[in-house]
C-alpha cells in the first residue's frame, strides 16, 4: 500500500500472541484476510466459512472497520460424534485512513468469503493534470 496508510492491519500472529488463552465456551476466530490495492480502491477478502449473511455485521465507527459474525451450531436433532473443525464466531478490526471513502464501502458474502470493496476518496486517487497553453 502507499506511504499514507489507507488501511492499517495488525498481523494476526501478533494479536494471537497477546490475546491470552481463550475459553472454550465462546470460541471466536480471527478470519484470515488478503488485501489488494489498485489506484481506485482497496479490496479485502476475509475467509468466514459457515457464516450466513444474516449472522454477519460490518460496522464503521471512528475510522474502525469491525467485522463480527456467528456460525450456527449443529442442527437441533444432530449429535456431534467427532470434531476436527472448531465452530465459533469471527471478529476482526481494521483502522481506516482518511483516504478511504467510508460512505461507499460495499460488501459481498459468497461461498464463505467476505469481499469488502473500499473505494479511495477522490483526493487520494491519482489524476492527470491538464496543461493549458496560450
Amino acid at each position: 500500500m502507499s506511504e499514507k496508510k489507507e488501511l492499517q492491519v495488525t498481523p494476526k500472529k501478533t494479536i494471537e500472541k497477546s490475546a491470552g488463552e481463550p475459553t472454550r465456551q465462546n470460541v471466536s476466530f480471527m478470519p484470515d484476510v488478503d488485501i489488494v490495492e489498485d489506484s481506485e480502491s482497496i479490496t479485502l477478502y476475509a475467509d468466514m466459512p459457515g457464516v450466513r449473511k444474516d449472522n454477519l455485521s460490518i460496522d464503521v465507527q471512528d475510522n474502525i472497520l469491525t467485522l463480527t459474525a456467528t456460525v450456527d451450531p449443529l442442527p437441533e436433532h444432530h449429535r456431534l460424534v467427532y470434531r476436527e473443525y472448531d465452530v465459533g464466531g469471527f471478529s476482526r478490526r481494521f483502522t481506516l485512513g482518511e483516504r478511504i471513502d467510508q460512505s461507499k464501502i460495499t460488501a459481498k458474502l459468497e461461498n464463505g468469503v467476505l469481499t469488502l470493496h473500499l473505494p479511495k476518496a477522490e483526493e487520494a486517487k491519482p489524476r492527470k493534470i491538464e496543461i493549458v497553453s496560450k
